[in-house]
């Protein structure tokens, strides 16, 4: 295959796929004069918006093309053509050792759920220990909160099949190199994923459909000999001279083995707890909190897009914005929900924590953000490991009683928070947020170095985003999960101080987000395979 980058079309070439690779073939014919049956194939590798003229936006491509006699088109040295890389996932082989038991998966969230497949793909029959429920189920009990307001742990958009990922809208950008990528892509594709997510360049999935997907993967693995256990919470770790020899589950059950990879998560604080109780070595890790903000979609469309900002190949818009601050901190946006909802993502009772999620269409009213301010372990007053943990409930329980003790969330209009006032009224922005809100000031919950620094981010933004700091935009506290606030030091091998236990994903302090989670749960599976036999009985 040949790829060839930098390929341009106008918005109106780009409603479909289909027409955006009959003009492509038509412009790759013309400009290097091939004959339209010299090319057997051709299929998008990258789409991307260029809108940095609003007046003339235009959508950016790299192309794979399969070619008779390739070597004539390389020959000619053109910029923007070369061979293809090869991209097809490459198994690892197995290693020498025996397992003493089949190898248990801890949570059913990115990192667990591609652990899971490369096992069982392997041979190694793993066992999925997740403590929530399967995705229909706790989409119900999800609502069913939403509705009455009655918080418990399984009613929570954070445990459960899919993990936090399922109701985040299934953002698929990443930061990371790695061809492993390019291998989730295509499995979430295969498993009812829409098809441009292999190409676009910020792909997304939308929760509406990944909930399915998700179920399939699942299936997937069941059929290939894994085995997932919904409600089945590890309480305890049986250790034996730093060697992991059982799981507890439940507080009831023990289940023996001595190779376990965990994908917790980073909300699951009690198991943080029992791990460090244990004698796991964690350490603390700087993380980011603030809030959400909510503007109307259109807003953000017109403020991207210009003239354009409705024209139907280009959807609703997104931003990433940064600043530094006089202070020296640091303000961002981050996780952008175009066209989603604000959500209650708390995992405790007696605590307000938010985050965001679209579907697939991102055809709601609003967009929102969170707007984090970078915290550091200088901040968390303690050397504990679990310092950052605390510091977090310190202020989510602020967020919870503030609103009301209802899992309402503190909300306030951006020119009040500018001003320093209370909001007593909503303006033109709707919340999204569900239960119910309430009307707090953000300087009452959040530190004042937190609150300074959004001050002067908002300000900045709305000169590199126009309308960011409208002063109808809402503010929905507190965010204060963008990441986790411990890192389980781990080997080369991807094994903590416990030998036995590989803690990989976002919960262990190596990845955020779904994509690079995923990742992390194939290398540690990797990892195990690299060392182990397949476990037979």
């Amino acid at each position: 295959m040949i790829r060839i980058t930098d390929l341009k079309l106008e918005l109106n070439q780009a409603l479909d796929e289909a027409m955006e690779i009959a003009f492509l073939k038509q412009s790759i014919i013309k400009e290097y004069r091939l004959n339209p049956l010299e090319i057997r194939s051709l299929s998008l590798y990258k789409k991307a918006i260029d809108a940095r003229k609003k007046d003339h936006i235009v959508m950016v491509y790299s192309v794979d093309i399969d070619i008779e006699r390739e070597h004539r088109l390389l020959e000619r040295n053109l910029a923007g053509v070369s061979l293809a890389p090869d991209m097809t996932y490459q198994d690892v082989p197995s290693g020498p050792h025996l397992m003493n038991h089949r190898p248990v998966v801890i949570g059913f969230g990115p990192s667990g759920i591609f652990a899971a497949l490369i096992l069982a793909k392997r041979g190694y029959r793993p066992i999925v220990l997740e403590r929530g429920l399967d995705v229909d189920r706790r989409s119900e009990l999800v609502e069913s909160f939403y509705e009455t307001g009655a918080f418990t742990e399984q009613s929570t958009i954070l445990f459960g099949e899919g993990g936090a990922g399922t109701f985040s809208d299934g953002k698929l950008t990443t930061l990371i190199n790695d061809l492993r990528c390019r291998y989730v892509l295509e499995t979430l594709v295969a498993a009812g994923a829409p098809h441009d997510i292999i190409y676009v360049n910020r792909p997304h999935v939308g929760t509406d459909i990944l909930k399915g997907v998700i179920k399939n993967i699942r299936h997937e693995i069941e059929r290939l000999g894994g085995e997932i256990r919904f409600g089945c919470k590890v309480t305890g770790f049986e250790v034996v001279h730093q060697e992991l020899k059982a799981l507890l589950i439940n507080h009831q059950e023990r289940l023996e083995t001595n190779v376990c990879l965990m994908g917790i998560g980073h909300s699951a604080r009690d198991t943080f707890e029992v791990l460090h109780e244990t004698g796991m070595h964690m350490i603390q890790k700087p993380f980011s909190i603030g809030v959400r903000i909510e503007h109307p979609q259109e807003v953000i469309n017109r403020a991207q897009y210009g003239i354009h900002y409705n024209h139907q190949a280009l959807g609703a818009a997104d931003y990433k914005l940064a600043y530094h601050a006089s202070s020296g901190r640091s303000a961002y946006t981050f996780c952008m929900c175009p066209g989603g909802w604000v959500m209650c993502s708390s995992s405790e009772p007696g605590h307000v924590v938010t985050n965001g999620m679209s579907e697939r269409k991102r055809d709601h009213f609003n967009a929102n953000s969170a707007l984090l301010v970078g915290v550091t372990p200088a901040d968390f007053g303690s050397d504990h490991p679990l310092a950052g943990v605390y510091y977090q409930r310190n202020f989510e329980k602020k967020a919870f009683d503030l609103a009301g003790q209802t899992y309402a969330a503190p909300i306030q209009r951006v020119e009040d928070f500018l001003n320093d006032r209370p909001t007593t009224q909503l303006g033109s922005v709707i919340p999204t947020y569900r239960p119910s809100v309430s009307f707090v000031q953000m300087t009452d919950i959040l530190p004042k170095f937190v609150t300074d620094t959004m001050k002067e981010a908002l300000i900045d933004f709305n000169r590199k985003l126009k309308g960011f700091s409208m002063g109808d935009a809402i503010l929905t506290g507190v965010e204060t999960r963008s990441s986790s606030p411990v890192r389980m030091v781990r080997t080369d091998q991807f094994e903590s101080s416990i030998k036995g236990l590989h803690p990989m994903g976002e919960g262990a302090g190596y990845a955020g987000g779904i994509m690079s989670s995923s990742v992390d749960g194939i290398k540690t599976a990797e990892a195990i395979i690299l060392k182990y036999q397949p476990f037979h009985e």
